[in-house]
């Protein structure tokens, strides 16, 4: 299940590095929860809409939209409760409505779009974390055993686990972005991923996103 917000204008100047209030007011609707101890069954995208830039930052004059996706639809109702009940985002925006949207068809394959940068590290032998870019050899397959892992933990049979996500190197203007959360220096791909497996398995991958750290404002696909 996703939820549209449609945002109110700001009121105060939004920082280009916002991803963290995004996080923190997700967690303020949904009130006391588990998701910090599970592997991250959602994802949500970055604000969205006419954005000027401002002295250092960003305004949105029309207001924003702003998407969140559960696998687990408890947490939809409980996120909408929360909304109700303080609908303050940040920076003087608040949720003005909600529109619910279920899972579309896509079939076995499907090409999306990322409604906010994906995230793909992995480990170096000295135990630190190397970040991968979309045009790295070994990207794919990571990014697949990553939703793999997703699939696992919530109940998928083997039949679903034969996914593979590969970024669309046919696009010409994909970047990487480099993103500061709270201090934390990331670097992450924007660029359309192509997508193949169970027509169930792609479903799921719409809700959870892709990557790492879903649950902080990357991977969600559009």
């Amino acid at each position: 299940m996703r939820l549209h917000l449609q945002l109110t204008p700001n009121t105060e100047k939004i920082p280009f590095n916002y991803q963290h209030q995004l996080t923190g007011a997700l967690h303020k609707w949904l009130g006391q929860n588990d998701l910090h101890d599970k592997i991250s069954l959602y994802s949500f995208s970055w604000l969205r809409g006419n954005v000027d830039t401002v002295n250092g930052g960003l305004n949105f004059p029309q207001g924003a939209r702003w998407f969140i996706s559960f696998w687990e639809e408890k947490y939809t109702e409980k996120l909408k409760n929360g909304i109700i009940t303080d609908p303050e985002l940040a920076y003087g925006m608040r949720v003005k409505s909600i529109k619910e949207q279920t899972i579309p068809e896509f079939g076995d394959e499907y090409r999306f779009k990322v409604a906010s940068p994906v995230l793909v590290r992995k480990n170096r032998d000295d135990g630190t974390r190397e970040h991968l870019e979309y045009s790295d050899e070994e990207v794919d397959k990571i990014m697949s055993q990553r939703m793999q892992s997703k699939l696992k933990e919530a109940g998928f049979g083997d039949e679903h686990l034969d996914i593979r996500i590969l970024f669309d190197r046919d696009y010409k203007n994909s970047k990487t972005k480099l993103i500061n959360i709270k201090g934390t220096r990331l670097k992450a791909n924007i660029c359309p991923v192509l997508l193949s497996g169970t027509d169930e398995a792609v479903k799921f991958a719409w809700d959870v996103g892709i990557g790492e750290l879903t649950g902080s404002g990357f991977g969600a696909l559009a």
